[in-house]
């Protein structure tokens, strides 16, 4: 039977300290090299909380699944801001280009709803309400708005 660890982690800069260490000791693993391949597998990510699972063998064997950082990581990391707005309906922390909501939509494509790019955009946007970020300069929910009515249909395929 394969055990299964799961915790979200500093891309690139793992330790064997909590959450990994404690819920790795008892499986019998060896810690240094499975923090070794969750930091060589997560160095893309640096700076962003990235989910990892570890697969252990009964054998001791390993393996090492990596999932993409959630989509309001990916936003912040995006504008290079470190925290979302503490109040978003009033304070707006940064604005996102429709290219910058392309890019996060597309690196989030496995795990988002939506069938189109219009639609994952969508999702990115939603993100940004509770983050506090506009999009084009509009706010969140006047952008998803004007992709519906299709004011973005030369930039969004459907």
């Amino acid at each position: 039977m394969v055990d299964t660890v799961e915790a979200l982690v500093d891309g690139g800069r793992a330790s064997a300290g909590p959450p990994l260490g404690p819920a790795l000791g008892p499986k019998g693993v060896n810690i240094g090299q499975v923090i070794a391949k969750i930091n060589e597998k997560t160095k893309a990510f640096d700076g962003m909380k990235v989910p990892v699972k570890v697969l252990i063998n009964p054998d001791k064997t390993f393996d090492v699944k990596v999932g993409t950082p959630p989509v309001s990581a990916l936003i912040k990391n995006e504008l290079g801001i470190s925290k979302g707005s503490g109040n978003p309906k009033t304070e707006i922390v940064g604005n996102l280009s429709v290219e910058q909501a392309k890019k996060v939509a597309a690196m989030k494509q496995d795990s988002l709803l939506g069938a189109t790019e219009r639609a994952r955009v969508l999702e990115v946007a939603g993100n940004c309400v509770s983050l506090g970020v506009t999009i084009d300069g509009k706010p969140p929910k006047a952008f998803q708005k004007d992709v519906k009515a299709g004011h973005y249909d030369d930039q969004l395929e459907h």
